[in-house]
């Protein structure tokens, strides 16, 4: 074959680019590489109950970061059930009194916390202490006291705390957030918020003031008040709230449901409504200068619909938000960088409820600092 004279042009023009389009690939691959975690962190979770059984157990199957290492159980049937279905080994294999052992486990990186919420500053702690970083569900605990001395145990291992807070990681409610930072509507001047569901079983623990430190408000009232602080962008300065029971003997401790009014710095008000006693609230509204925006179906696991006042369509791809939440904690924790809801988020929620709770016991609004 006879060989084609190249000018020294072309050559070093064919060689630029054949090095531009070598380091662009090997660019790519790099970046897909360091994407790629070395190894996945492993999940411990603490309770067993329905939360853990059918979502936080099935989210860690499909996450990247994550993945189901261990497992605290005080009932061994489960134990049983959950070592079969997800190949646990019995190494890491818990309960409650034997939470210590995982400080030599080192297949365990993350304890997630998903027992009943008085509980859940003990678990904690032995996590903290056994070296282990912390995910803890909502509600953080059951006082501003509790809550520190979790805050206080994580910093002194030297681990992360994170609050169970799902729809921080949920795009409809990042983007109503986004909605109300860029004043696409105007000023944001009032909100509502309310969430609640018809609780069935009267010996469940959410209705035992021991366990879980109240009602509705401790249970899913929180989210209606995540949505409002979150969206608002503001801690609130006075709170006023009203608590009805019709029902005394299923509902002997607690509150059957209870609404809360919030005042915030910057002049915004916000209505927030719980109940335990029937379930068609689940939404929130953002009232702006310029017209509304919110959500339907708001707190729950999927299916939220964006309503704008401006008739703007928005369709997000569903999330799983345990698998978000989980993924999201595991890139802090891998990247060494804090966690975006971190134990102060969860006290910040607690001081808010003990002051709707103190405010519907006095009659009185109360004050926070």
């Amino acid at each position: 074959m006879k060989d084609f004279p190249v000018s020294r042009r072309q050559f070093l023009k064919t060689a630029a680019l054949t090095t531009a389009g070598t380091t662009l690939f090997g660019g790519l691959v790099t970046r897909m590489k360091a994407d790629e975690p070395e190894r996945k962190l492993g999940f411990a979770l603490v309770g067993l109950g329905i939360l853990s059984t059918q979502q936080l157990a099935p989210a860690l199957q499909t996450t990247k970061y994550c993945r189901l290492a261990a497992i605290v159980t005080g009932t061994p049937a489960k134990a049983v059930k959950w070592k079969q279905q997800y190949d646990i080994p019995d190494k890491n294999i818990y309960n409650y009194d034997t939470m210590d052992r995982m400080i030599d486990n080192p297949d365990i990186d993350v304890v997630y916390v998903v027992t009943p919420n008085a509980l859940h500053a003990e678990h904690t702690i032995k996590a903290a202490r056994a070296g282990k970083h912390v995910l803890c569900e909502k509600p953080m605990e059951v006082s501003t006291a509790k809550c520190q001395s979790m805050i206080d145990e994580c910093k002194k291992a030297g681990k992360q705390l994170a609050i169970g807070y799902r729809c921080q990681f949920e795009p409809y409610h990042l983007e109503c957030i986004r909605l109300a930072r860029e004043k696409v509507f105007g000023d944001l001047r009032y909100m509502e918020a309310g969430f609640g569901f018809a609780i069935g079983n009267p010996n469940q623990w959410r209705l035992n003031r021991a366990l879980s430190g109240g009602g509705p408000l401790m249970d899913v009232g929180i989210y209606a008040l995540q949505a409002t602080r979150l969206v608002i962008g503001e801690e609130p300065v006075l709170v006023s709230a009203t608590a009805t029971n019709t029902d005394p003997a299923k509902f002997k401790d607690i509150e059957e449901s209870l609404v809360w009014s919030m005042k915030f710095p910057g002049g915004a008000l916000a209505n927030c409504s719980t109940t335990y006693k029937f379930g068609t609230m689940n939404q929130f509204t953002a009232f702006a200068q310029n017209g509304t925006f919110g959500l339907k179906g708001a707190f729950g696991y999927g299916g939220q619909q964006l309503i704008r006042s401006d008739g703007q369509e928005m369709n997000f791809p569903p999330v799983d938000h345990f698998a978000a939440e989980m993924d999201n904690f595991a890139r802090c924790i891998l990247d060494n960088k804090p966690t975006k809801v971190p134990g102060e988020e969860g006290l910040r929620d607690i001081r808010i409820m003990m002051a709707a709770y103190e405010s519907a016991r006095t009659g009185k609004a109360v004050t926070l600092a």
